[in-house]
């Protein structure tokens, strides 16, 4: 299908041109911006995250922009969530990329011939009308459809959208609480740094070193067209990347050998990350508030057996699973754990800080993370204007390279979620104001210098523009726009 058509086109948001815009406060000339971002950025059924860098639709891009663009056209961010999720394949699996046909292979890579979705993925059911990769992302995405029905009820109901996408999100963490579940402990694994989503952390250095790199002249890095090398990721971890990819395809997207089996018959990546896991608790919440939405009255309040009551049980069991399994009282931090060696990596991320937007998070917990995020090691509201991806005092820290040490709109985006719904609203509201100003003064880039707010990376990026969006609204009645106190299951 070619992407770049469209049968629907709503309205475009009302924005003053010229001199009108000039004399707008600064809250609507972002907003405005921001919105150009997106419009810019539309393909007509789904919004890719960047025109020259990232020509595709992703996963969690895709799920962010939604949170974003609802404000603007609560269709389109339907459509945004429609789209992703039509490519779900047979076994629940969301793929991290739906390719879009009317691109040229040689515009990124590893491209639909690198991952021959319809071929290497039969087995697990890809869709054969669409080509897809074959890994996953955070599934940020029965949050994303929760929050875009509510922001406009009558035309979600008219279009059925809760109806026809709850079984798609039922069977998507269906896949990822079971055949990711490689620890055999409950939470999902990720076999691929790019499953995460922080691709290139320091927090993976320990399992990848295990991966032999593919051979430089076995693929061609497009990232590198657009991108600065030193902001990117260095050759030798792309071709480890690159090689993990392969393995997996070429097992036929096969999942592990499953709990109990000895180490070195799973893959050679495998890792239990607290974002990622914390990312699934909060979106299993929010199936359990859709659920209640399409079961009727009661869902949440009626009996123990309804689904929605099992769903956010589900959900508060998982977040002791977490702390059982991930946090370190010691380091104040989740770590992520190697499922190859069982052990915590040692590595302090923001992937770390990302389950403080859970409700059912001990308050211990949670006030320790606030200690954490505020001190020397990610240097919040003190020495940095956002938080970095990586430790400020890690031996990897790097200020420019991808995932190694910027701050990112998305997890500083979590992380004021999570601090206002735990009651740290100063911090919170000085965090969006942060987010806000880096926001349009780096022109919407992809992440930024933690420090100084200096942006690198692609420009006009989606998430960016759409939480700035997100934010910007939560700020005209002072909640926290989605403040996650209203994803709690109504008995807590």
């Amino acid at each position: 299908m070619d992407r770049s058509t469209t049968t629907t086109q709503p309205p475009a948001p009302h924005a003053a041109p010229g001199a009108a815009r000039s004399a707008a406060p600064p809250a609507e000339k972002l907003r405005a911006r921001a919105a150009e971002v997106l419009w810019a950025n539309w393909t007509g059924t789904s919004t890719v995250p960047s025109r020259a860098l990232y020509p595709h639709q992703w996963s969690w891009d895709s799920a962010f922009i939604a949170i974003g663009l609802r404000h603007l056209s609560p269709l389109r961010a339907q459509l945004e969530l429609e789209t992703l999720l039509s490519a779900q394949w047979g076994d629940g699996r969301v793929p991290h990329i739906v390719f879009n046909d009317a691109v040229p292979l040689d515009a990124y890579f590893p491209g639909p011939d690198f991952w021959r979705s319809a071929t290497a993925g039969r087995r697990a059911g890809a869709p054969a009308p669409v080509q897809t990769s074959g890994i996953v992302q955070p599934p940020v995405h029965a949050l994303a459809v929760w929050l875009v029905h509510r922001a406009d009820p009558g035309l979600s109901r008219a279009r059925s959208f809760l109806a026809r996408l709850r079984p798609r999100l039922a069977a998507w963490h269906r896949y990822l609480l079971g055949a990711r579940d490689a620890g055999g402990a409950g939470l999902a694994a990720v076999q691929h740094p790019w499953e995460q989503g922080m691709d290139n952390s320091p927090c993976w250095d320990g399992p990848l070193s295990r991966v032999e790199p593919a051979a430089p002249g076995d693929f061609r890095r497009a990232d590198l067209d657009h991108g600065v090398p030193e902001h990117r990721p260095t050759d030798t971890d792309y071709g480890r990347y690159v090689r993990l990819a392969a393995e997996y395809r070429d097992r036929g997207y096969v999942d592990g050998a499953g709990p109990g089996a000895s180490t070195d018959e799973g893959p050679a990546f495998s890792v239990e990350d607290p974002a990622f896991n914390a990312l699934l608790i909060t979106s299993e919440y929010a199936l359990a508030l859709i659920e209640a939405e399409l079961d009727g009255p009661g869902g949440l309040h009626g009996s123990e057996g309804s689904a929605a009551r099992v769903r956010c049980a589900r959900a508060r069991s998982l977040t002791e699973t977490l702390v059982a399994r991930l946090w370190d009282p010691d380091r104040e931090i989740f770590l992520c754990r190697d499922l190859r060696t069982d052990a915590l990596l040692t590595e302090r991320g923001v992937t770390g800080l990302i389950p403080l937007v859970l409700p059912a998070l001990p308050p211990r917990v949670a006030a320790a993370l606030v200690r954490t995020a505020c001190g020397p090691h990610f240097g919040l509201g003190g020495a940095t204007r956002l938080v970095p991806s990586y430790d400020l005092t890690g031996p990897a820290f790097d200020l420019r390279r991808y995932w190694r040490g910027p701050a990112w709109f998305n997890t500083n985006w979590l992380v004021e979620r999570g601090l206002r719904l735990h009651g740290e609203r100063a911090r919170a509201d000085a965090l969006r104001e942060a987010v806000l100003d880096a926001a349009g003064a780096s022109g919407f880039a992809e992440y930024v210098d933690p420090y100084t707010g200096e942006g690198c990376g692609a420009r006009g990026f989606g998430w960016t523009a759409a939480l700035t969006l997100d934010l910007l609204h939560a700020g005209r009645d002072g909640t926290g726009g989605g403040d996650l106190r209203t994803e709690r299951c109504g008995h807590e």
